[in-house]
């Protein structure tokens, strides 16, 4: 197999930036996710979501808030920014430079919690979140993570998912340092932890997969991969939906392997029924996207009300340590088969 795209996303659900090439840390692509926007509610909202509210704070993802789409991302590293494009359909366009590594002496800090997995964070400065606030006509918060990282919880972790294989479960794996951190002295949340990413620091796909889905359209729509928002798009799978059984790839570059470790399936929302054009749920055959396939991938114990489409994946350990690249056209083998898909278990997201 061979990669075929890359993805990361500065500002979480906002849209994608293709990468050529990318270095893998074990929190995932250096700037992937590490901010993220907060609708601030003046007054106690209705819930829609626990894992999306935090008081009067509500994480914005696009499930709930599909207009996130009309903003597009573009990364320039030699200047060490990146740039929001607002591209309202009936309006304006205009766009907004914001710093890779803001500064941090002069933010605010505050208590974030995505998927039960909290964090500290930084808010913005007044002019990037009245920027989007006016964007939005009403009022939210710009938050960027800096050096902090969410604990990964249920059996997402490599280290859960392995005491799993050995009959270990997973509560008792969750609270037991693994090996390499009694032996770095790292702590669990330094080497394990994620960005604003939703579950893990990486998300693999392939395009026979993505060509399944596309099949199902009768009028003949092309699904976009991104609505799936993978980091890593591999070609070259026998099958689709192959990857449901993989546990490990190992990619090949010019002077290295680097191997990530795939431990739980990546579940569906109506995420992928939004017309990014539109920033609304989409007409026609794009708008069913998730009921199609409904009808068969709904193939995890764990997570048996939505269907599966992808792996979630962390970089295994290696005494070399970070900084390792890997490039659209990278050779990519699987180097673990799983005898049976996995089930998956997040506090407050499982369905079982």
């Amino acid at each position: 197999m061979k990669i075929t795209q890359l993805y990361t996303y500065p500002i979480k659900s906002l849209r994608s930036v293709p990468l050529n090439s990318a270095v893998l840390t074990p929190h995932g692509f250096p700037h992937d996710r590490r901010f993220m926007l907060i609708k601030i509610h003046n007054s106690n909202p209705v819930p829609r979501s626990k894992s999306h509210l935090n008081g009067n704070l509500e994480n914005m993802t696009v499930t709930y808030y599909p207009e996130l789409a009309l903003f597009l991302q573009s990364i320039e590293e030699a200047s060490g920014t990146f740039t929001i494009t607002y591209t309202p359909p009936d309006g304006e366009t205009k766009s907004l430079e914001i710093p890779l590594e803001p500064e941090l002496g002069s933010l605010e800090k505050v208590d974030v919690s995505l998927h039960q997995s909290p964090a500290k964070a930084y808010k913005m400065e007044e002019r990037v979140n009245a920027w989007f606030s006016t964007c939005f006509g009403y009022d939210v918060i710009l938050v960027y993570l800096g050096p902090y990282r969410r604990p990964v919880l249920g059996n997402l972790s490599p280290n859960v998912a392995q005491n799993q294989s050995t009959g270990i479960t997973s509560w008792l794996a969750s609270a037991t340092p693994s090996l390499s951190n009694m032996m770095g002295g790292k702590k669990k949340e330094e080497e394990d932890g994620i960005t604003f990413a939703d579950l893990a620091a990486y998300l693999v796909v392939t395009e026979e997969s993505l060509q399944n889905v596309s099949s199902r359209f009768s009028d003949g729509t092309e699904m976009d991969v991104t609505k799936f928002r993978p980091n890593i798009v591999l070609s070259g799978a026998r099958e689709a939906f192959e990857e449901d059984y993989w546990g490990g790839i190992t990619i090949h570059s010019s002077s290295e392997s680097t191997k990530i470790v795939l431990t739980q399936n990546c579940a569906r929302c109506v995420s992928i029924n939004i017309d990014y054009s539109t920033g609304k749920a989409a007409t026609g055959e794009a708008g069913n996207a998730l009921k199609k396939l409904m009808k068969d991938r709904r193939v995890d114990e764990g997570n048996k009300w939505s269907p599966i489409f992808g792996r979630y994946g962390f970089l295994e350990p290696t005494k070399e340590g970070d900084g390792r690249k890997i490039a659209v056209g990278c050779e990519v083998d699987v180097s673990k088969v799983n005898g049976e898909r996995t089930t998956f278990e997040w506090p407050g997201l499982s369905t079982n």
